[in-house]
């Protein structure tokens, strides 16, 4: 692209070779590619108060024998303290949570990050499972969902439902009971 680019922006008036002009130019091309094409964006004045605050923790610690924290920097710099921070997390790299990993202390083995995230649980079918009961419910009568809703959204007792609707615990307990029974056959077609 810096060729490209050189070559548009030539004036044969400069009297000098075209390869003297297009040299320079890719190099700055391939310069800002490297510099500005990274996973994130960061702007320049973000990545140059990064580089304020970078020199400022070094000649403090160099100082000080300690590092400065954040309440320093923004009092000595005059930013606000999330401007601090702000500058400080972009310009940390970006690590895949794949290729990240860690040491376990216990037996001593590297193990990736997502290893040790991962579930043993198979959320493909948990998902499924969830799509399924939520379409069931929405097929209940409205009684019958503001039942369901109570006692296993909401965490209420059969007696509250009960004084909620305005009818016994017996019934909540075998309008519950149908409702899951219903459910489970049609689950299982």
């Amino acid at each position: 692209m810096g060729f490209i680019k050189s070559i548009k922006r030539f004036d044969t008036s400069f009297e000098v070779k075209l390869s003297t002009y297009a040299v320079p130019y890719m190099i700055g091309e391939i310069k800002r590619f490297i510099r500005d094409d990274g996973p994130i964006k960061v702007s320049r004045s973000i990545k140059e108060l990064a580089i304020k605050i970078k020199e400022l923790q070094k000649e403090y610690l160099n100082k000080k024998g300690e590092e400065i924290n954040i309440k320093q920097i923004s009092e000595e710099l005059k930013i606000s303290k999330e401007d601090v921070a702000l500058a400080l997390e972009a310009t940390n790299t970006v690590e895949s949570i794949e290729g990240a990993s860690y040491t376990d202390y216990k037996d001593g083995n590297s193990i990736n990050l997502i290893e040790k995230i991962s579930t043993d649980k198979d959320e493909e079918e948990m998902i499924t499972n969830k799509l399924a009961v939520k379409q069931l419910i929405n097929g209940l009568e409205d009684r019958d969902k503001e039942v369901i809703l109570l006692r296993f959204y909401k965490d209420k007792t059969q007696s509250q439902v009960a004084k909620i609707l305005g009818i016994t615990q017996v019934q909540v307990s075998r309008i519950e009971r149908r409702i899951l029974e219903n459910m489970k056959v049609k689950l299982s077609c």
